[in-house]
């Protein structure tokens, strides 16, 4: 579980298949080393997709990815050298400054357009009409593995609006009109959809609103 705010960077060392999988290996990019070390097992948000480390050291580590993270993410469209966001998994005790994050990305989306707003940025991401209906204005989204409020919202694409200290020290800053992102929707709207019966093709009609003693 995570909460969307993002620790720090990391830079991909290397990426590729091992076996019947894929391997990645990551550089952490902070000033201290985070405390306390990361151990074998635990889990690590990589652009928001929860991995397992396999191995650690001197600021390194290396996750297993099967190929279903690989084609369910946009993990896929990163090589060696490029910037990841990192968070570590929530202990209990910690404060949740975002929303829950399970780590597990519904799908990919992509920028559309960025526009600058004085000192702060407005993203434009497209994404499936499915995730667009299980979204609501003011709600959370998780963007890359970060935690964001959804300030617009279309049929097929959503906006957020990103201060400075977010963009300047995620990868949003590095990102470019037509990039790739990883979304995952706020797991409570998943949650609601599932207990009302919506599917992925359907939404809230008269007939599921009688048929559930609202009309």
């Amino acid at each position: 579980m995570f909460t969307g705010i993002v620790q720090c960077k990391g830079r991909i060392e290397s990426i590729g298949r091992v076996a019947d999988g894929w391997s990645l290996t990551i550089q952490i990019l902070s000033d201290n080393e985070w405390e306390p070390s990361i151990e074998i097992g635990e889990s690590v948000a990589v652009q928001g997709v929860c991995l397992t480390v396999t191995s650690y050291g001197n600021a390194i580590f290396s996750a297993d990815l099967l190929d279903e993270t690989m084609s369910k993410s946009a993990l896929s469209f990163l090589s060696r050298g490029s910037s990841v966001n990192l968070e570590r998994a929530l202990a209990l005790g910690d404060r949740l400054g975002g929303h829950i994050v399970t780590g597990h990305v519904d799908e990919v989306g992509t920028i559309t357009a960025i526009d600058n707003r004085g000192r702060d940025y407005l993203l434009r991401i497209g994404c499936s009409d499915h995730l667009a209906r299980h979204s609501v204005l003011k709600g959370s989204i998780t963007i890359d593995g970060i935690s964001l409020t959804i300030s617009g919202l279309g049929d097929d694409w959503l906006e957020v609006n990103v201060i400075p200290h977010t963009w300047s020290f995620t990868t949003l800053s590095e990102r470019n009109v037509g990039d790739p992102v990883n979304l995952e929707g706020d797991i409570i709207g998943k949650y609601i959809a599932r207990l009302m019966g919506i599917s992925p093709s359907g939404g809230v009609t008269e007939e599921l609103l009688r048929e559930n003693g609202f009309v």
